[in-house]
């Protein structure tokens, strides 16, 4: 039977049950504040309370906050500072019950107990969809609350307070929220924005140098897709975010982080309906080195691998001259990240390299084909469809050479 047969046959059916159908349409508009502050629980900053209090200062705001413990371990004034702040604002913020201490970095999404216990919390105190659950943390506790605010009373305000580079300038003012599951990053999750984003500087000041270093990552790699000008300060501006002068640290966050919202925003596919993420350039293999690594590798470690080889493999196909490779590498690597990793060549039990399978995960995480960003010039990002193996393992020889030659 041809096509047009089928689609006859179909509609002679459908009249016989007198089939009707009817277009519905939702549209639903999204707006958030993201703020860029410091001493953000100090009683003398409002940003907190007038976020909460928002157009209702006559109601008492009901609030739960979970922290990461990584943070409170590097701010031991934290919890004191924030019941203080609450107290400050006892007649409009109720701080339903002490703050809530989760697991630092990745384990929290590794292990959906913690969903769970967030959850008997989140029912425990009754906390319903005009209170509010505040998250502060890195990406990975980011991630984990919101989805727990995303699915409990199909949704509650979520207030999120970013504390490292990469969730300030990336992760953290975005819109989706998941948990790692069968081996894979994000496999469950949510699209549903943040109530509003918090960036308090102060949290960058007492960050672990290493951690500084592998947010950095997401700012070259917008720069790279995005934002020509943007690549050219950083470059000019290594040796200061090396250092991690506040000036430079600051506004290196702040410009990654508008970046990000500008394509979140005008973009046209916020929640990934399409098979495009381009915002992921290098991720497709930086989400598989983390895996590989059981997490030893942080997210914007691998990322800055993944850009190097996907920059390299650009310059293979033909998309990129030649150079453009050595001198993103030598951004990367002038700002502390080590472009190297012995998981790049494990191979599974048919002899195939292990980090091509990445691929694979990176296409079913949106379905539809497989679509990953490479570099068309410095600052303009292009998308694929195809990727050639051969030139993965040559860029990938590329690399090993390159830290061969010069190890860090």
């Amino acid at each position: 039977m041809s096509r047009q047969d089928a689609i006859t046959a179909s509609t002679t059916v459908d009249a016989l049950f007198d089939t009707q159908i009817q277009n519905q349409s939702v549209s639903v508009s999204w707006n958030f504040p993201v703020a860029f502050t410091r001493d953000l629980f100090n009683p003398e900053n409002s940003v907190l309370a007038r976020t909460i209090i928002g157009s209702s200062p006559d109601k008492c705001h009901r609030i739960l906050m979970f922290f990461d413990e990584g943070v409170v371990a590097a701010n031991k004034q934290l919890p004191a500072d924030i019941k203080n702040y609450c107290a400050h604002f006892k007649t409009q913020i109720n701080l339903v019950c002490e703050p809530v201490g989760m697991p630092a970095g990745e384990i929290i999404k590794n292990d959906l107990h913690y969903i769970e216990r967030m959850q008997k919390i989140v029912h425990e105190y009754r906390i319903d969809r005009h209170s509010y659950i505040i998250a502060i943390g890195g990406g990975a506790l980011l991630d984990a609350a919101g989805l727990v605010a995303a699915t409990s009373h199909r949704g509650i305000r979520h207030i999120r307070i970013p504390t490292t580079v990469l969730s300030q300038n990336d992760s953290g003012i975005g819109v989706k929220n998941g948990v790692n599951l069968f081996g894979q990053k994000n496999y469950v999750g949510t699209f549903a924005p943040p109530f509003a984003v918090l960036n308090d500087y102060n949290f960058i000041d007492t960050l672990p140098d290493r951690e500084k270093i592998a947010g950095m990552a997401e700012a070259v790699k917008v720069g790279l897709i995005r934002d020509i000008e943007f690549f050219h300060w950083l470059e000019k501006s290594a040796d200061e975010l090396i250092t991690f002068e506040p000036t430079a640290m600051r506004y290196m966050i702040r410009r990654c982080a508008e970046l990000h919202m500008h394509q979140i925003s005008k973009g046209g596919d916020p929640f990934e309906t399409g098979s495009a993420r381009p915002l992921d350039f290098g991720h497709w293999a930086a989400h598989k080195l983390e895996i590989l690594t059981k997490h030893r590798l942080r997210h914007g470690e691998a990322v800055a691998i993944g850009m190097a080889l996907d920059t390299r493999y650009s310059v293979a196909c033909g998309l990129l001259p030649a150079g453009d490779d050595e001198r993103v590498c030598f951004l990367l690597e002038h700002l502390g990240f080590k472009l190297w990793h012995s998981s790049l060549l494990m191979e599974n039990s048919s002899g195939q390299l292990e980090l091509l399978a990445g691929l694979q995960d990176f296409r079913e995480h949106l379905g539809g084909e497989l679509t990953i960003t490479l570099l068309q010039q410095l600052g303009i990002g292009i998308e694929v469809n195809k990727m050639d193996n051969e030139l993965v393992a040559q860029s990938l020889a590329w690399l090993k050479a390159r830290h061969e030659e010069s190890p860090l």
